[in-house]
């Protein structure tokens, strides 16, 4: 079977600069299907022969892009042996919190159920502590390339700021306002519906939470997949794809004063030579925050892209960087974003983390082409 790249050539290069993961929409007939359950195909391009260790998930192929000359035109094939599951996604024992794994290292950890830390209520000022609440559906730790914790949790200064997590300030239902940001009247909660997915290009879990009004009703069912990818020499690929629908009835979504902070907010750790970096021109918007992270010695960046297919794009950029504090806001400025019943909410983001200082903004554009245009055709 031979398959036709559906990307443009600039595209296509795009990928292989950065190393960024490919996605091949296609449905597999049984015999393919088969082979790929059991880790077991490959695409090989027509050209030069490279074989590419292929990941089948929900009717698309994936694959890591090498930085190598290939022609762009691949035929699947099923592999002599299964590759070998790189990456996991696994419920840890002791925590009991969902780590994303490479080769027995971990990647990072999705806190799904409640975290209660009551040793941080000590450093935590009188009058911040209503602030220091228990909370869940967050990531944290986020790990470097070479191991060092980029993300911050419960720290005093803001001990509702929890490392990489999607919450609102103002949330409004019935005419009532919660803060899920701050952790009043309205927090997520675990269903104990989830999945885990391994493999040779990715690992990946998909959790259901609900938002409960003043921990009784349920008013948002949220459905978030964080997805790792395996690491290159450029660095590391997760993607977020995040689903909100209200339950019964309508429901508020808006930034501090409609005009701050709020949507994906990302709390780092302190940073030594810290450089905050945005970019917006057109449609293209990224940002990024660079430094030598606590644990390490080199040098590394977190880079965020917002997919251009998320609702008020491109987003304002916020930043605190005596906060360690940078984010894409959602909703734009001045609104309030409605979520229905029946109707959910998608936002879509790529965090990359990558060795080294600063890119050059042709790096940057890669990236952002590469991921723009993979996830036309992943609905997730």
């Amino acid at each position: 079977m031979t398959l036709h790249l559906s990307l443009a050539r600039e595209e296509w290069q795009a990928c292989q600069r950065v190393g960024a993961p490919l996605c091949l929409p296609m449905p597999l007939d049984r015999w393919l299907q088969r082979a790929a359950q059991r880790g077991q195909i490959q695409l090989v391009d027509r050209r030069t022969g490279v074989a590419l260790e292929a990941q089948w998930h929900d009717g698309s192929v994936w694959a890591m892009v090498p930085a190598k000359p290939l022609s762009g035109v691949f035929r699947i094939e099923v592999a002599p042996q299964p590759a070998a599951i790189r990456l996991r996604a696994r419920r840890d024992r002791a925590t009991r919190q969902i780590l994303l794994e490479e080769d027995g290292r971990t990647v990072l950890q999705y806190n799904y159920w409640t975290v209660e830390r009551p040793d941080r209520q000590a450093q935590v000022s009188p009058e911040n502590r209503v602030y220091s609440r228990p909370r869940s559906d967050y990531i944290h730790p986020l790990y470097s390339p070479d191991g060092a914790m980029m993300t911050d949790d419960w720290p005093p200064d803001h001990p509702h700021h929890r490392g990489v997590y999607w919450a609102w300030p103002e949330v409004d239902y019935r005419g009532e306002r919660g803060d899920l940001h701050a952790l009043q009247r309205v927090f997520a909660y675990p269903t104990g519906r989830y999945r885990v997915t391994n493999g040779a290009v990715f690992a990946q879990m998909e959790a259901e939470s609900r938002w409960r009004w003043e921990d009784g009703e349920p008013i948002v069912l949220e459905w978030a997949r964080v997805r790792a990818y395996r690491r290159t020499a450029q660095g590391r690929c997760i993607d977020l794809a995040l689903f909100f629908t209200a339950l019964k009835e309508p429901v508020l979504l808006a930034r501090r004063g409609t005009s701050l902070y709020g949507g994906l907010n990302l709390r780092l750790a302190s940073v030594t030579n810290q450089q905050f970096v945005v970019h917006t021109e057109g449609q293209q918007a990224w940002a990024g925050a660079f430094g030598v992270f606590p644990g390490s010695e080199l040098p590394a960046g977190l880079l965020i892209f917002p997919h251009p297919g998320n609702p008020h794009h491109p987003p304002q950029w916020v930043q605190y960087p005596e906060l360690n504090w940078l984010q894409p806001t959602f909703p734009a400025s001045g609104e309030r974003y409605t979520l229905q019943p029946g109707k959910p909410l998608a936002l879509r983001y790529r965090l990359w983390i990558r060795p080294g200082a600063v890119p050059p903004p042709e790096v940057w554009q890669a990236m952002w082409l590469a991921y723009s245009t993979m996830e036309r055709g992943e609905e997730g």
